[in-house]
């Protein structure tokens, strides 16, 4: 069971490393969000802050490079390299799903990146499925094993549905949920896996103590595509009709980041390309913008090197767009205004009215 969940683990970096996983159709709606333009900005260039807290942590820039992978020797430097990146660049890093160390303990080595990176914001990651069975001590455990700063909650039912080996039950996944909100806090982060968190269930995590949502929209990786691609018969004919499902992201950050101000922190990953794209993710009501494929791909085609331009560039297109927003600090950005195209507005009227 452990090599298959390795097996797994690799063929899903396979796929994402060149494989159409990003559908055509699939749009984050990031398009449809517009910054207004500011001619008098009133700022130097190098006065723009981008500084933020994450964790308990000092970022430089506001992004987490999402959890991807782990389990197996080509995951284990992926999390090393990319969590040296985020170390050098002030980013949170977060490693991908720790189920391969639950079942065969010898492979928790290829999540633990604190040698390389000491400082950095860490999260680390588990599936919903397990929580039940974990429990809140089982989770501890999980989080101690690599010194993580917090832990995320992958939400993926429409991803193990359609695996033949996935879980079939999601019962009882809001009571777990709320006992290790009450014994985490801030520490945890909730997570979708690129089929997005609506306002209606931001609402009830929010009601469980919930204190960190990741949306993590339609627009970026789609999960169902990977899955489907792996797959044969019927999961994989059920894979590419589903292949469009979710709510795309730059409606979630708008709805849920209403919603949650005040309350709590809103990552917005799921189709966050750039940095132009994070800065509609924050001005929209996001605390934080998430991306883990445009990384992942530099890192395989370039190596650490590759990685560190990716966030580069990121940070210089959301500085960018926060002079020509007059925006000299993340806060100042979140106030801004933001006009929202029709197709935007439609699915934010749609899922308000929920």
């Amino acid at each position: 069971m452990a090599d298959e969940t390795a097996r797994r683990k690799d063929a899903h970096l396979d796929l994402c490393a060149s494989a159409p996983v990003e559908p055509e159709g699939n749009d984050p709606l990031f398009g449809d969000a517009h910054l207004i333009h500011e001619a008098l900005p009133e700022l130097a260039a190098d006065e723009v802050d981008t500084g933020c807290s994450f964790l308990g942590k000092r970022l430089a820039l506001p992004l987490l490079i999402t959890g991807m992978s782990g389990g197996t020797d080509r995951s284990q430097a992926l999390n090393r390299d990319l969590a040296q990146v985020a170390e050098e660049a002030g980013v949170a890093f977060g490693v991908g799903s720790q189920r391969a160390m639950l079942k065969d303990p010898a492979r928790t080595p290829t999540f633990q990146v604190r040698p390389w990176a000491p400082k950095v914001a860490l999260l680390g990651n588990v599936g919903l499925c397990q929580v039940r069975q974990l429990g809140v001590d089982g989770v501890r455990r999980l989080m101690d094993a690599i010194d993580a700063d917090g832990i995320a909650v992958h939400l993926n039912a429409g991803q193990e549905l359609i695996q033949p080996e996935g879980d079939r039950d999601f019962r009882g996944g809001l009571n777990a949920l709320a006992a290790l909100a009450r014994a985490l806090g801030d520490r945890l982060v909730v997570k979708e896996t690129g089929c997005g968190i609506g306002p209606a269930t931001a609402q009830r995590l929010l009601e469980i103590g919930v204190k960190v949502i990741d949306i993590s929209g339609l627009g970026g990786t789609s999960w169902l595509k990977v899955e489907s691609l792996r797959a044969s018969g019927q999961p994989r004919a059920l894979g590419e009709l589903f292949a469009g499902w979710g709510l795309p992201t730059a409606a979630c950050a708008y709805t849920v980041g209403k919603l949650a101000r005040g309350r709590a922190a809103v990552i917005a990953s799921g189709g966050v390309r750039d940095g132009l794209s994070a800065a509609k993710a924050l001005a929209l009501g996001a605390t934080l913008a998430g991306m883990a494929l445009p990384v992942f791909r530099a890192w395989d085609s370039g190596g650490v090197a590759g990685a560190r331009d990716k966030i580069a560039e990121v940070s210089a297109g959301l500085r960018l767009a926060m002079a020509l927003t007059g925006s000299p600090s993340i806060s100042a950005l979140d106030a801004t205004k933001v006009v929202l195209g029709p197709r935007l507005k439609t699915w934010v009227e749609g899922l308000e009215r929920r």
